[in-house]
């Protein structure tokens, strides 16, 4: 393994390949931030940032799509890609980019992430048209990528043992309050100041993103040598994603059984079984499948997963059981959601701070326990608003108990050289999991009558799509449960300074 250091200048080397050598040395921190206790708090703190922004982005987007409707004369269809082309891009190439700061550098790649991420920001905001808008907000979720990758990385390199449960539970709160305050920031700041609004707004919060990450975030160690990109892989990799991903966006609206859903789906399909058959035979693979060997790392990204599958589902389904069968607006409906997330953010660090005591396995077997019971109180009640509110908070107690220590055991499971790969890999079922509770809990609710005018019948299939996600809950706790027990993290140190 290598350490990030200086690039000594050669004979005959010119200058201006010294300046472009210079652009892959992340920078030292201060010497005041570097001698201070506790420094890693502020680590922490400055991976939060990123964090919550973006998970505010991925959900600010969503209450500007009728705006943008109205702007572009567009249907409903073509803006949706506004939303889509992020998550795609984010979803297939965050993996990649784990991969190359396991070679070049957390921090370096973190940092970047945010320049990228402030550029493509800004030319949301000049968009001239939704083709443009479309595009931009592909490179913005490059940006993303470049973050996310690393945030949970970086944490578990930087904080020692004791802590890091905690501190990943600071970093979950951080993305469910921006998750959660996503569409009403959204709301104000197109009252403010238009659609355009909502991209500039990223520009300053990105600079101080970038600033707090050069500041405090320490140098990577422990690194890979760098050794050639799997660049077949990738060609593999990144349309199998995105095949199967948009079969299963589109998947519901187009009709399962239609051409170009079959289509998608065998050739992502085809497209998987190929790239894993080259990652196998590969000297320097982009995904080291050896690391689903180990149930620790599989267990996790399967419950993960199906969590993540739960969560989203909930946050759709809620809304139209809300609005159809209860009768609520859409502003009061997103105002009772807001629960699920809040509370999420308010217990993550606690279960976080638990979990460095008592291991994953009980938060992350009761958290989903707990997810599953307030589901199924949901569908057999149906209570009426309070009791509704306090259900949806013993929902998000549940996902803040679970998610901190389930990542922890995730990145503790896998050795400090690929704990960007690593990070990549559990990012990506995070998007994963927002298309798959989508699509899962849309088609259940609409065969069960969720668009029907029938009396009763929204809380019917209300019900019965509670249920699913009750049972897919305890799957998850029961995958969750079953891994091998161990330490949650990596040896102390592999963040140098």
């Amino acid at each position: 393994m290598r350490q990030v250091g200086a690039v000594e200048d050669t004979p005959g080397t010119a200058a201006e390949t010294t300046r472009w050598q210079r652009l892959l040395i992340e920078p030292r921190r201060p010497e005041s931030i570097r001698n201070r206790p506790g420094a890693f708090w502020l680590t922490v703190a400055a991976v939060c940032v990123g964090a919550f922004m973006g998970q505010l982005d991925a959900s600010i987007v969503t209450v500007a799509l009728p705006t943008l409707q109205r702007t572009f004369h567009a249907s409903v269809g073509a803006v949706t890609w506004v939303g889509l082309s992020y998550l795609l891009v984010l979803v297939a190439t965050v993996v990649a980019v784990g991969r190359f700061a396991d070679m070049w550098g957390r921090k370096l790649l973190y940092v970047y992430g945010f320049g990228v991420f402030i550029i493509g920001s800004a030319l949301c905001g000049l968009a001239p048209g939704l083709g443009a808008l479309i595009g931009f907000r592909a490179l913005q979720a490059v940006g993303a990528a470049l973050l996310q990758a690393n945030s949970v990385a970086i944490i578990v390199l930087a904080v020692p043992k004791p802590s890091l449960g905690k501190a990943i539970g600071i970093q979950g709160a951080a993305q469910a309050v921006g998750l959660a305050l996503g569409p009403t920031v959204g709301g104000f700041l197109l009252a403010a100041g238009g659609w355009r609004l909502i991209f500039f707004v990223n520009v300053p919060f990105g600079i101080l993103g970038m600033i707090a990450g050069v500041l405090l975030i320490p140098r990577s160690r422990n690194l890979q040598e760098p050794t050639p990109f799997d660049w077949t892989g990738f060609a593999l990799f990144f349309p199998a994603v995105v095949a199967l991903f948009a079969a299963v966006s589109f998947g519901n609206t187009r009709g399962w059984t239609s051409p170009l859903i079959l289509g998608l789906l065998v050739g992502g399909s085809v497209l998987v079984v190929a790239f894993v058959g080259r990652e196998r035979h590969c000297d320097e693979p982009m995904l080291d499948l050896e690391l689903f060997r180990q149930s620790r790392f599989s267990a996790g990204i399967t419950s993960g997963l199906l969590s993540y599958l739960v969560m989203f589902g909930v946050l759709f389904l809620v809304p139209f059981y809300l609005e159809r069968a209860v009768g609520l607006g859409s502003g009061a409906a997103g105002l009772e959601l807001m629960v699920m997330p809040l509370a999420l953010g308010l217990t993550a660090p606690v279960a976080g701070r638990l979990a460095d005591r008592t291991g994953p396995r009980p938060l992350t077997v009761g958290g989903m326990a707990c997810v599953a019971g307030g589901l199924l109180a949901m569908a057999a009640l149906r209570p009426p608003t309070g009791l509704f509110v306090l259900l949806l908070a013993v929902v998000g107690v549940g996902m803040g108990a679970f998610t901190p220590p389930n990542n922890a055991a995730i990145m503790g499971s896998v050795p400090s050289d690929q704990a960007g790969v690593a990070s990549g890999v559990l990012n990506m079922t995070r998007g994963m999991g927002t298309s798959l509770g989508l699509a899962v809990t849309g088609l259940v609710f609409d065969m069960t009558g969720g668009s029907s005018r029938v009396p009763g019948a929204v809380d019917h299939a209300f019900s019965v799509t509670a249920v699913l996600l009750a049972g897919i809950a305890l799957l998850a706790g029961l995958v969750a449960g079953v891994r091998e027990s161990g330490p949650l993290s990596m040896p102390v140190g592999a963040m140098i300074e």
